[in-house]
């Protein structure tokens, strides 16, 4: 690992991940958790204290950056929940089958090597009547702005941890074995290649 991403991209990532839309994303998601929770690519732990200590009873953290984790531990610290946190991907974890309550992802797919296997996982992690949330900046439904999302993505993905623009968030979801239930899309505040959201969730 090179500094840049050591020290660098780390604080790029939490600071980009956690402005005021950004944010308003996370809030209207992460507390609809319950149960016990496996966050996929916890990072910093932005998410954590959106997390309602009546609802949830743990939470299982995993993203492959270790780097990240400092930040993270000082957030879990702050909050009324056991906070597990390993530094592997969502393949890594072995853990039993119809784990997990709920699934939580937000503005991580964008960067995992291979979105649909690991969405696979998350489906067997998952107890058949929980629920995987998402919050996730993707494809854009204007032709302009997928144009330059396709054309910039090789280029963004080194400088931002592997981070791809164009990714077709709910046809990835769909292919692998969930059922959205519900689904809002918009874009936040700021440059349209990146901001364009798709929340919700999905059985």
């Amino acid at each position: 690992m090179n500094p840049y991403e050591r020290y660098i991209l780390p604080k790029m990532i939490d600071l980009a991940c956690g402005t005021g839309g950004v944010m308003k994303a996370r809030s209207r998601v992460v507390p609809q958790a319950i149960g016990d929770v496996l966050e996929i690519g916890i990072g910093s732990g932005l998410n954590l204290p959106f997390y309602d200590p009546k609802k949830v009873s743990s939470i299982v953290g995993v993203d492959p950056a270790a780097q990240m984790q400092a930040l993270a531990r000082q957030r879990a610290a702050a909050i009324n929940i056991s906070v597990e946190m390993v530094a592997v991907d969502v393949k890594g974890i072995h853990a039993e089958t119809a784990r997990f309550d709920t699934i939580v992802m937000t503005f991580t797919l964008c960067s995992i090597i291979n979105p649909l296997s690991a969405l696979q996982e998350m489906r067997r992690l998952l107890k058949p009547e929980g629920r995987l949330l998402f919050c996730e900046h993707g494809l854009a439904p204007d032709p302009s702005v997928e144009r330059w999302q396709h054309r910039l993505t090789p280029l963004w993905k080194p400088m931002t941890g592997g981070c791809h623009l164009n990714r077709d968030i709910p046809a990835l979801i769909k292919v692998s074995g969930f059922i959205i239930g519900e689904l809002s899309t918009g874009y936040l505040s700021g440059p349209r290649l990146m901001t364009y959201i798709y929340s919700g969730w999905a059985h």
